[in-house]
């Protein structure tokens, strides 16, 4: 069967000696590469060669063959066109794309052009992970972006854009990036197709991106983003004159925007989506959180790539898909603007003092579809009368939270939905409820989808087709009476319409006479059965078939009317569906508020960081399902301290088992919450916006990419470090524990010193090294934390809770024990402990602290303070001739030196 590898389609040899069926199909596929080709033939796409090789092992079907070609089997697969949109959410998920062939010509128009000639057929769509839009493909709760990357070279540095678009509900997003914080970029949007030029996919600078990405990044050709055309391709899809009514647009985001669109329009083919205009980003309006910060905090996905145990899944109590996905977006781009911050709390503490209003509206908002992407169906050609039903009914509750939110007090954010909700088309609900029946099919060419009283003339032709099927069996009881035969029965197929049948042994008074052979026409003998016609019988075929016909006719042309005024409406019907969205966010936050007694945080242009009470969200709801007690809560501080100007940083310490992780995610996760408008875990907390989050917690190896756990830890340790400012909010864990011990003290040393000098940022550090518990000695805003314990009778007894001080030692060895290593090894490490601790006493680790002063840290003040110009030791050492000095002036050279050196610390 692997006979067909050796065949190369493409050739002119191959076409020449294929059927004509195989012809048109490789010549079909040779347009599509990339894609498997869905060859649609009567009731089945069918698969050849390769495509059905794949298709077979990604779907688990037969894989059989249809006759040679060159000499070889022809390995073919295939999938109904009833069941396709299974078939596709499973190659889809695998990353797979899928070209859509379907037949473009009635087979009658085929056949007059000869016996052999094959129906013309030609691909209608490419299915591909970013584009999709039918319901059974997509999650309700996710969006599913396309997104194009583009660079453009120039200036000194290359300008990196990047533009998604969600055809399901039409979004269109553009921003600018750079090659540092591109990934973080991506995955923030979490994009399921990323296009990019195929002349950068294998950029060495950006290879490391795309390695991380994946199958979802697919290279393309590079004309679609060409700059240069850019703006005319943008212009021509919205069918405007200029885009200056768009806003200001760089080089890279145009090219960026218009290969997205170029995209969806090789993609989608005749269609169009209807995308609202593009809308410009600022990355610094959104709170940074590099990659391996948001995989270790599990924001929307676990580790493990689970949705349960997130923070995403704590905290939905949405009942709407737009407000879903509206919830994960705030979610993953907190911002960074504290009045749009407030804006959004507002909103949440108005439906918190009103109970009753948030529970009536909750009721409302459950019975709102998602009329974005059935908006989306209808103006692709994809939609069915369920799907003017959505919109019908999204209008119909819309109009009903407009009426319970009126005359109420209102957030500014609640009151721009509100206006939102009123303007959307007021006649167009009643017109589709005057028109669409209870009762809908799913494909509109089953037709009964209109209501009766909707169109007079489809009344009266379905009177006729009624009263006709009465006829019929009229005929039936007739028939039988005028032959004597009982069983006689009038039937219908498609092959030969309506006709009498009976058995075999009754049909002879239906043939005996001449006068019977007049008046029952024979049409097929069968085995045990005999069928007839007569000419009253084909008469009322006829009209019956003319007025099923007709009606379908009647009903689809009102269909495409009632399509063409809900897609006049699109923009209306997006903003409203934005605005249910907004107040289904607000009103779930307002519950989990009320549940489980969060407060509002105070979010400001400051540095504090100042939490009282705090709690991590998802560990305090699994102990409550649990039934294992209360969470234990703390407080946390890391605000400048009196007179100065940058946040804190803690040195946590504490054994293993103690808490100290969780304390340390709970800090970042309500730093997020508080700056995506949410109301936050802890009994209170004052929050000075952080610009960048960073999270290093727990350990991983990346063996794919030849890096062991110790090199994972360095590589994001110097991103940090790297890359924080005196606004970050930085979560450090156990640095340098995966090396030596010497080796791992000292980084973690400088590692501390240079978050206090260098990035000046509020931070937590937790560490097993009680060494560093020195430093609070000598930096100023450095303080020791510690995660309490109680021994009893050899035991310890964790209280998860943090206070001043220092640990004195890390209870490895009872946590050793608790986990059940063998007693023999428990006692072993006791005598070792004992021993390593008695010559540690006779070289204390203290003396580390005047061995390595504060002068000399990673980082000095100066040089991270943005120091202007050469330093006085550096005038002085460029403004020496050494070629003219002599000994004894070099000398004196190297004391003044050393003096100058003395006197600037």
């Amino acid at each position: 069967m692997d006979s067909y590898l050796t065949v190369d389609l493409s050739s002119e040899e191959s076409r020449a000696s294929a059927t004509p069926m195989m012809e048109q199909y490789i010549e079909i596929k040779a347009n599509n590469p990339g894609s498997l080709l869905f060859y649609r033939m009567g009731d089945f796409y069918e698969l050849f060669f390769e495509d059905a090789a794949e298709a077979s092992r990604a779907l688990g079907i037969t894989l059989t063959k249809r006759g040679q070609h060159m000499g070889h089997d022809i390995p073919m697969c295939g999938v109904p066109v009833h069941a396709a949109d299974d078939y596709l959410q499973k190659l889809i998920a695998l990353g797979f794309r899928v070209a859509v062939c379907e037949q473009v010509e009635d087979p009658a128009e085929a056949r007059k052009r000869g016996a052999k000639s094959v129906v013309r057929r030609d691909v209608v769509r490419l299915v591909t992970p970013g584009t999709i839009t039918e319901e059974k493909l997509l999650s309700p709760a996710e969006s599913n972006y396309l997104m194009a990357l583009a660079r453009i070279r120039g200036g000194a540095e290359p300008a990196h854009a990047l533009a998604w678009i969600d055809i399901s509900t039409g979004v269109f997003r553009l921003a600018e990036t750079d090659a540092s914080r591109l990934l973080a970029d991506i995955l923030r949007i979490e994009p399921r197709e990323l296009i990019v030029p195929d002349t950068i996919f294998h950029d060495a600078e950006l290879k490391p991106v795309f390695d991380v990405l994946g199958r979802v990044a697919v290279p393309q050709p590079a004309v679609l983003f060409d700059s240069a055309s850019a703006e005319g391709r943008i212009v021509r899809y919205f069918g405007v004159a200029t885009l200056d009514g768009f806003g200001d647009f760089s080089r890279a985001e145009l090219a960026a925007a218009a290969a997205a669109i170029a995209y969806v329009e090789k993609t989608q083919i005749a269609e169009r989506p209807p995308l609202g205009r593009p809308e410009r980003e600022s990355g610094a309006s959104t709170l940074f959180i590099d990659p391996a910060t948001r995989a270790n905090l599990e924001l929307v996905r676990t580790l493990a790539g689970d949705r349960n145990g997130t923070l995403l899944k704590a905290i939905d109590r949405t009942v709407t898909g737009g407000g879903a996905r509206l919830l994960a977006e705030r979610l993953m781009s907190p911002l960074t603007d504290p009045v749009r911050v407030n804006e959004r709390l507002d909103s949440i503490e108005v439906l918190l003092d009103e109970a009753s209003l948030r529970s009536e509206l909750r009721e409302a908002l459950k019975q709102v579809p998602d009329m974005p992407r059935a908006l989306s169906r209808l103006a692709l050609d994809r939609g069915g009368p369920r799907d003017l039903s959505a919109i019908r009914q999204g209008l119909a509750a819309a109009s009903a939270i407009a009426r319970q939110l009126a005359g109420t007090r209102l957030s500014e954010e609640l009151q721009a939905a509100l206006a939102g909700l009123e303007a959307l088309p007021a006649g167009l609900e009643a017109m589709l409820s005057g028109m669409l029946a209870d009762e809908l099919p799913l494909l509109k060419r089953d037709g009964g989808f209109l209501r009766g009283g909707a169109d007079g003339e489809l009344d009266e032709v379905r009177a006729l087709r009624d009263q006709s099927r009465r006829v019929i069996a009229g005929l039936q009881l007739q028939y039988a009476d005028e032959t004597a035969i009982k069983s006689l029965k009038i039937k219908h197929n498609n092959v030969l319409g309506y006709f009498i049948e009976v058995t075999a042994g009754n049909a002879g008074s239906m043939t005996d006479t001449a006068e019977a052979k007049a008046r029952f026409i024979h049409r097929q003998t069968m085995a045990n059965a005999m069928r007839f016609t007569t000419t009253e019988l084909a008469d009322l075929e006829s009209r019956i078939a003319n007025a099923a016909d007709r009606a379908l006719s009647i009903e689809l042309a009102a269909f495409e009317r009632m399509v063409g005024s809900v897609v006049a409406e699109a923009e209306a019907i997006k903003a409203g569906a934005r605005a249910l969205a907004v107040i289904d966010v607000a009103a779930a936050l307002a519950l989990l508020a009320d549940e489980q007694a969060y407060c509002r945080p105070l979010v400001d242009d400051g540095k504090m960081f100042a939490i009282t009470g705090g709690r991590h969200p998802v560990v305090e709801q699994a102990l409550r399902r649990q039934a294992g007690g209360p969470f234990v809560a703390n407080d946390c501080d890391l605000s400048p301290v009196a007179g100065g100007r940058d946040g804190a940083i803690w040195l946590l310490t504490g054994p293993n088992m103690g808490g100290k992780s969780t304390f340390l995610r709970q800090n970042a996760l309500i730093a997020i919450l508080a700056q995506m408008g949410s109301f936050v875990p802890a009994a209170s907390a004052h929050i000075g916006v952080v610009d960048r989050l960073f999270s290093r917690v727990g350990a991983s190896d990346d063996l794919a990419r030849g890096r062991s756990t110790f090199m994972v830890e360095m590589v994001e340790t110097a991103a940090i470090l790297n890359q924080a400012t005196d606004r970050s909010l930085v979560i450090l864990d156990e640095i340098g524990r995966g090396t030596a011990t010497f080796d791992g003290l000292s980084i973690a040393w400088a590692a501390v010193e240079h978050l206090h000098e260098g990035n000046r940022c509020r931070g937590l550090f937790a560490t097993h090294f009680h060494e560093l518990t020195v430093l609070s000695e000598k930096l100023g805003r450095l303080s020791n934390a510690t995660m309490r314990v109680k021994e009893w009778d050899g035991d310890v007894i964790f209280l998860h809770e943090v206070g001043p001080g220092a640990a004195d030692r890390s209870y490895g060895i009872q946590v050793a024990r608790l986990a059940g290593l063998p007693a023999s090894v428990v006692a072993r490490a006791r005598e070792v402990l004992t021993r390593l601790e008695d010559a540690d006493r006779k070289n204390p680790a203290s003396q580390l602290i005047d061995d390595l002063p504060l002068f000399q840290v990673a980082v000095r003040r100066e040089e991270t303070s943005g120091r202007r110009g050469p330093s006085k030791v550096e005038e002085a050492l460029k403004a020496l001739d050494l070629d003219d000095l002599t000994p004894r002036a070099a000398l004196d050279a190297l004391y003044e030196l050393k003096k100058t050196l003395k006197q600037n610390g």
